[in-house]
């Protein structure tokens, strides 16, 4: 599954995207730093956007609708720590409905790239190299310069008090055939016509969860 991602865009980029949605995007807690990042790992905190019900610090237009009065962007800590201590960084989507409330909710992880790993071929007897590198494979959609990951952030008293013991996962499903071969699972990745909807509620789970249409990514080597 995956554990590493990238996010290279700048701010102004996806402010400029963001606002063709016409959601009004804020930042409760000051502008956040996206500094090109070409590694994001489990643990990391990284700039997630979720809604933001209470129009904290939406000052333009009206409300979008009943649930949704904006999208807020924060940075949160990626993964959780499950009870064995383990780092929830992947939560499977069958059969959730991932409701928004005070203490957890939907959100979207802006990338724009991730990563997956294979095990090395066989030699030419079959035999399995040992302790071989895995092969890394980078996976960039084919039409935007960014895109966006369903994830679920929740407050988890293991972490801390506050902001500091807020963290997200991301959202899997079964694989498309852009990943299939490379995964036997896919993070969720809802076309940018569903993203309000994913944020606000209104689009159930089942509709957004769902694997990626061929094509829609592009995969090379990385390294």
């Amino acid at each position: 599954m995956c554990n590493e991602a990238a996010r290279r865009i700048s701010l102004d980029l996806l402010r400029d995207d963001w606002s063709q949605l016409k959601v009004p995007l804020v930042f409760p807690e000051g502008l956040p730093n996206l500094a090109p990042l070409d590694s994001i790992r489990i643990t990391d905190p990284t700039f997630i956007l979720r809604a933001n019900s209470e129009g904290e610090g939406v000052e333009q237009g009206p409300p979008q609708s009943t649930t949704l009065r904006g999208v807020e962007g924060v940075t949160r800590r990626w993964s959780w720590p499950a009870p064995g201590g383990k780092p929830v960084y992947n939560f499977r989507s069958e059969g959730r409905a991932f409701t928004n409330g005070d203490t957890a909710g939907r959100c979207l992880i802006p990338v724009d790239a991730f990563f997956e790993f294979t095990d090395p071929p066989p030699d030419l007897l079959g035999t399995a190299p040992k302790r071989a590198r895995k092969d890394k494979w980078r996976f960039t959609h084919a039409d935007d310069a960014w895109f966006c990951i369903a994830g679920w952030w929740r407050t988890e008293p293991a972490l801390g008090e506050g902001r500091a013991g807020q963290a997200f996962t991301m959202l899997t499903c079964e694989p498309g055939p852009d990943i299939a071969p490379y995964h036997r699972r896919q993070i969720v990745l809802p076309p940018r016509q569903q993203w309000a909807g994913w944020l606000d509620g209104s689009l159930p789970a089942s509709e957004v969860c769902r694997p990626t249409p061929a094509g829609t990514l592009t995969v090379e080597r990385a390294g």
